[in-house]
């Protein structure tokens, strides 16, 4: 019988699979907020506050973190509904299959590849560069060739006037995905202890930023708050009410990882109840955190004057405390681990719902380990493709892609929510969106409106990452998936009813 791409995964079935899960229940409440903020706070406080603070909003960035968190509460509320409705590992891509049908769930299941593995990629690059900084504040330089990939090695030997060895390597980005892959195959007790030690780690040093930049505010540096709206000969705008929408797209992207928490449901102790309140609860901890630290950074120093690159740093440098900067460089790393960890936790829990449908090889995909009750072989082979990604690859736009992932999901989790409540009306909710439709559509029309706005390139290269995905389907994926087991019993009790009957 020809199988359509469009049939829906019954709740019955993801209800059966909860109660046959093999990996360990190991995560209260409080363990699944600190993956949360351990996603969401990252580098992206240290960098991404310069960029938006400087170029586009001025004092306001505040607003902007402002209007990003509630974009960012639209999906996350949408997501804590359906993690109480549907406690599974498989995230965005377990919620679409059991209310879009098969092919959405397929796309959105391969288009969190971007948000998870390319997100885990960008951050190895990037914790490479911060712990190259940490090195170099101890007065310890080492070879070029041996912390860059071989392009950007090229282009820092140009610099200096010398020809780059025939062989460079990022070196740290590979071993620092090899140490976060052992931790994740020893099992998630392991690793959420590893986070929870990093997340108060970063969380006292972004208070010692707030507390101690507290007192070094400059309260002439909030005049005007929001700046006069300045249009570039080439069109771009800056500062004004339009300069606040754009940083606050900028800034989006230091939420992303909230959803991670919703890949976590199989080892969750009460997921029904205790995923939804780390979902929002780890949204809010840090959207808080973000404006009262953009208050200090824009009160230390003139938004104008805020360094693009490494603004808090520079912010103490401005005010005397360089000493404070060596902090600030160790929160980062720090930080970045814990994203790392969480992203690469998700990914592979991604693969191990789609592996438990039939859509990608249960061997490779879904196996668990006897004793660590992790999926060992897809977590080797995550750690794989990123260590070797991140050692030989210059990922300046990869972090675009990510953020497309992550968009898509969003705003098909926003209205798969909406339908899910209209055509199962009684199902039980331990934890529904308040004001629906409302909720949803601001949702979607959100990170639509985000997605407008990404570069034409990164569309393109989106686009053809889909239509790859949509051949493995094709291919592979439906002519494989466990619901075709399902609808021939369904369709041999039909017959053996009528033949009763």
């Amino acid at each position: 019988m020809a199988r359509s791409p469009w049939r829906k995964k019954p709740i019955s079935l993801f209800e059966a699979e909860m109660k046959k899960s093999e990996l360990n229940r190991v995560l209260g409440r409080w363990g699944l907020t600190s993956l949360g903020i351990g996603a969401i706070i990252g580098g992206g406080i240290f960098t991404l506050t310069g960029v938006a603070a400087h170029n586009n909003a001025g004092p306001a960035l505040a607003l902007a973190f402002v209007i990003a968190g509630l974009g960012c509460l639209f999906a996350a509320l949408c997501y804590a509904e359906f993690s109480s409705v549907l406690p599974v590992e498989g995230s965005a891509y377990a919620y679409s299959y059991g209310t879009m049908g098969e092919i959405f769930a397929w796309i959105i299941g391969w288009n969190l590849i971007l948000e998870y593995m390319m997100g885990a990629t960008t951050v190895a690059v990037a914790w490479s560069g911060y712990f190259e900084k940490l090195l170099h504040q101890m007065s310890i330089d080492p070879p070029i060739w041996i912390m860059n990939d071989p392009v950007t090695s090229a282009a820092k030997y140009a610099q200096i006037g010398e020809i780059a060895p025939s062989i460079s390597f990022n070196l740290p980005a590979f071993l620092i995905t090899w140490i976060v892959t052992s931790i994740l195959v020893k099992g998630i007790k392991h690793a959420a202890k590893a986070n929870n030690i990093i997340v108060i780690v970063k969380i006292a040093v972004v208070l010692f930023v707030i507390i101690v930049g507290f007192f070094y505010i400059d309260t002439n540096n909030y005049h005007p708050f929001i700046p006069k709206q300045i249009i570039d000969p080439d069109g771009t705008s800056h500062y004004g009410w339009s300069g606040v929408i754009t940083a606050a797209s900028i800034v989006f992207f230091a939420y992303i990882g909230f959803d991670a928490v919703s890949t976590q449901a199989g080892e969750a102790i009460n997921p029904k109840k205790d995923i939804p309140f780390a979902i929002i609860m780890s949204l809010i901890i840090c959207t808080v955190l973000y404006i009262l630290v953009s208050l200090v950074l824009t009160g230390m120093v003139r938004y104008d004057h805020l360094d693009i690159k490494a603004p808090v740093a520079s912010a103490f440098e401005a005010v005397n405390l360089p000493w404070a900067t060596v902090l600030i460089t160790i929160a980062a790393i720090a930080g970045l681990i814990s994203v790392m960890l969480v992203m690469m936790l998700g990914q592979t829990r991604v693969f191990l719902g789609m592996a438990k449908d039939g859509l990608l090889p249960y061997n490779l995909f879904g196996k668990i380990h006897e004793t660590y009750k992790t999926p060992y072989r897809s977590t080797i082979l995550v750690g794989l493709i990123i260590s070797i990604v991140a050692s030989l690859t210059p990922i300046d736009k990869v972090s675009e892609m990510c953020s497309m992932g992550t968009l898509l999901a969003f705003a098909m989790i926003a209205l798969a929510v909406l339908v899910l409540r209209y055509k199962q009306p009684d199902l039980v909710r331990p934890f529904k969106v308040p004001f629906l439709p409302v909720i949803s559509i601001l949702g979607v029309c959100f990170n639509v409106f985000l997605m407008i706005f990404v570069r034409k390139e990164t569309w393109i290269a989106f686009l053809i990452w889909s239509s790859i995905g949509i051949l493995v389907y094709f291919l592979y994926s439906r002519r494989n998936s466990k619901l075709n087991d399902w609808e021939d019993e369904q369709e041999a009790l039909k017959k053996l009813n009528s033949e009763n009957n």
